[in-house]
């Protein structure tokens, strides 16, 4: 977790766009972090293929550049890969990645920059969604209800993972590379790639990503890209249902995003860190040719829930346990502390009444036992200090 700030910046930046496939919103916010270094994209159509759609998140760290940088060029060199042009797209987004590496590696904006960045991309075209990854950066698409994830996190503990960065010279420490990035793939980040024995995908950290392919059915409703920020803070099934929920009430995709952002922020940041970091939310709802009513109606059917979705879902809680933990227990000390105050505030009371009752009796009994003539003796003034 980063330097926070001893208030939350909560001026939301939002975004809004559509036509007849697509009803977007978006909406990001500072949060309690000392900057803000996300960045996302939205394009309804690509200027070089009108019929494919292209959105993403970037969840920036060590400063903002390579996350701006990425989001204003990733899909040009995306769209520029041979295989983009023999309709592999899947070839094309990984070889488009791999591609933005090495322009900021050669770039002299970028030169001696040391931040890095997730990148979760998510293009459709011709009724598919091809979703690519880096980082812990997420995408999720809603079916009927159900959360359907189109990427998964990429952490230096997995064991996929773990054997790469050892082979490439690298290692994990307290679930971080080398002790220090809590990722094990990312753009950026030159530190980690400088094995010169190894090619791009085989670094310790890579910007090499996972692909997954997803053919848009009926049942298809809406899609949400987010940075860790949310998802540190609410499940896959969570972020869909309050989504869905609101776009069953004809609520727009922005306001659901911004909604959302204020549901995932910190009252303080005493948490673990839990909703204390940059927020960055996409929303597509998924047109299909129709109307935004006929998609409010597809989100007010009664949820489908598979036994796989269930159970990927507990996997998803499973890997934010431990910092859920931690934030339970600094409430659970926060409340140990306020009950030992009460208690010590009781026990004052309580000395102070017995020290009273002790002081009143002492005068009643020098009163009864002087002479009834003369004036009882005078007690000096009794102060107590709670």
């Amino acid at each position: 977790m980063g330097q926070t700030l001893s208030e939350p910046v909560t001026t939301k930046e939002s975004a809004s766009c559509a036509n007849e496939s697509y009803l977007v919103g978006s909406s990001c916010m500072q949060g309690w972090r000392v900057n803000m270094e996300d960045a996302h994209t939205h394009l309804l159509s690509l200027p070089d293929d009108p019929k494919c759609a292209f959105f993403a998140v970037y969840d920036g760290h060590g400063g903002p550049k390579v996350s701006q940088y990425a989001g204003i060029n990733l899909h040009k060199l995306i769209l520029q890969q041979n295989e983009y042009q023999n309709g592999d797209l899947s070839t094309a987004l990984q070889k488009g990645f791999l591609a933005l590496d090495e322009q900021m590696r050669g770039a002299e904006e970028m030169k001696d920059d040391v931040s890095g960045t997730t990148a979760v991309v998510v293009l459709v075209k011709d009724n598919t969604i091809y979703c690519a990854n880096v980082g812990d950066s997420r995408a999720v698409v809603s079916v009927v209800g159900e959360a359907r994830p189109l990427s998964f996190d990429h952490k230096p503990a997995h064991e996929t993972e773990a054997r790469r960065i050892v082979a490439a010279g690298g290692w994990g420490e307290f679930k971080r590379v080398n002790g220090n990035l809590a990722l094990s793939r990312a753009l950026g980040d030159f530190v980690f790639k400088r094995n010169d024995s190894k090619p791009p995908e085989e670094q310790i950290v890579t910007a090499f990503p996972d692909v997954i392919k997803e053919p848009i059915g009926a049942d298809h409703e809406f899609i949400v890209l987010a940075c860790d920020g949310i998802w540190d803070v609410m499940s896959n099934q969570e972020v869909v249902d309050f989504v869905r929920e609101r776009l069953a009430e004809k609520r727009d995709p922005q306001t659901i995003a911004e909604e959302l952002l204020t549901r995932c922020l910190a009252p303080d940041c005493q948490m673990g860190g839990l909703g204390c970091d940059n927020m960055t939310v996409v929303i597509v709802g998924l047109l299909q040719g129709e109307s935004h009513d006929a998609l409010s109606a597809k989100c007010t059917r009664p949820a489908v829930i598979t036994e796989a979705s269930r159970e990927e879902n507990l996997s998803d809680g499973d890997e934010n346990k431990e910092a859920g933990d931690k934030a339970a227990s600094v409430e659970l000390i926060r409340d140990k502390i306020n009950t030992l105050a009460a208690h010590m505030e009781k026990d004052d009371e309580r000395d102070s009444a017995s020290k009273e009752d002790s002081a009143q009796s002492t005068g009643n009994k020098q009163q009864n036992t002087g002479d009834e003539d003369s004036p009882p003796e005078e007690l000096p003034p009794t102060n107590f200090t709670a």
